[in-house]
């Protein structure tokens, strides 16, 4: 859904109509929210279009910096350059549950998976909310992964909800924001970037809002508590764009926009890492061959504190729209 917040517009490029990823055709968004008692996480799923992504292989990316984590299906798409299911975000001890929800999925679509046909790659992103859930009761079900792809719209809703519903950032409330940018290019053309992200780092004082050091503020008001911990959380970023841009541009478009996030607010600590992903609008007519005009692309990078770590999906097809996720770690849980 659009932002209806009085917060200042960021940049200097219009907005599209939502203000959100959703903005790049094609792209939906779905969360499952899980709020009970000490259970408060969720899982988000981000669609590039509506089809089968097994059948209409998204092009796509990943870049890693300073990252480490338990993401599942890096390293097909850093190989192959193509994402295969939908984008899934979760807890870190709930990788496994939704990628395995997303195979069952693949199957049930396609019955000769992993016979006649090629294994699927499932690609799903996390953060650890320990702090505001309890990451050991394994809330997460392969229904809920369900639930959240069967959500998946362009109007979604954004804070604590879905994936973000545990996460923390600044010592303040995180969890899902979404943006999005038009873009003119020099041939008279226009293209939507859009962007999601799952926030879960960052230690008060570097909080800045629109240039103001809002952090170090809040921060002051509670000088009294105990010298301030190392940074220890991550972020995931996902971009999707309708621009022409195959696998290997896609990396330089994860890239920019890790480093883009430094500047408003901190520097790439360690704790567990950075990741952009991000898939452009194409078709891939057969493996590593470059996409047709009006499909989607995907690129991601990674930063950790524990050391980089990259990987990727695989041949392409069709699809529609591009997303791009990029996390970030460093560990502000326990």
């Amino acid at each position: 859904m659009a932002s209806t917040t009085s917060l200042p517009f960021i940049g200097t490029l219009p907005a599209g109509a939502r203000d959100a990823i959703t903005d790049v055709a094609g792209v939906t968004v779905g969360h499952r929210t899980l709020a009970d008692g000490p259970v408060q996480t969720g899982v988000t799923v981000i669609r590039p279009h509506a089809g089968d992504p097994f059948r209409d292989k998204v092009p796509a990316a990943a870049v890693v910096l300073n990252g480490f984590g338990k993401s599942v299906g890096l390293v097909q798409l850093a190989e192959l350059g193509v994402l295969e299911t939908p984008i899934a975000l979760t807890n870190t001890f709930s990788v496994g549950t939704v990628a395995t929800a997303q195979i069952r999925d693949c199957a049930a679509a396609n019955p000769e998976t992993g016979r006649a046909l090629p294994t699927v790659n499932p690609l799903v992103f996390e953060c650890n909310d320990g702090f505001l859930n309890d990451i050991q009761r394994l809330a997460v079900t392969e229904a809920d992964y369900l639930q959240a792809l069967d959500a998946a719209d362009a109007d979604f809703e954004q804070g604590s909800v879905g994936a973000g519903r545990g996460m923390s950032s600044f010592q303040l409330k995180g969890g899902i924001g979404s943006a999005s940018r038009r873009v003119a290019m020099a041939d008279g053309t226009t293209h939507t970037v859009g962007t999601l992200v799952l926030a879960n780092y960052g230690r008060q004082p570097q909080l800045v809002l629109a240039g103001h050091a809002v952090g170090e503020r809040l921060a002051a008001l509670q000088a009294a508590k105990e010298a301030a911990e190392p940074e220890k959380g991550s972020i995931i970023i996902v971009v999707a764009t309708d621009a022409p841009l195959d696998a290997r541009q896609l990396p330089r478009a994860g890239l920019f926009h890790r480093l883009h996030r430094t500047r408003p607010r901190r520097p790439s600590d360690a704790g567990h890492g950075d990741a952009a992903r991000r898939p452009a609008r194409r078709a891939f007519p057969g493996r590593g061959r470059q996409h047709r005009a009006g499909h989607s692309s995907c690129a991601v990078a990674r930063h950790s504190r524990h050391g980089p770590r990259r990987q990727p999906p695989r041949h392409p097809r069709r699809a529609a729209a591009g997303v791009l996720p990029v996390t970030s770690r460093l560990n502000t849980r326990p």
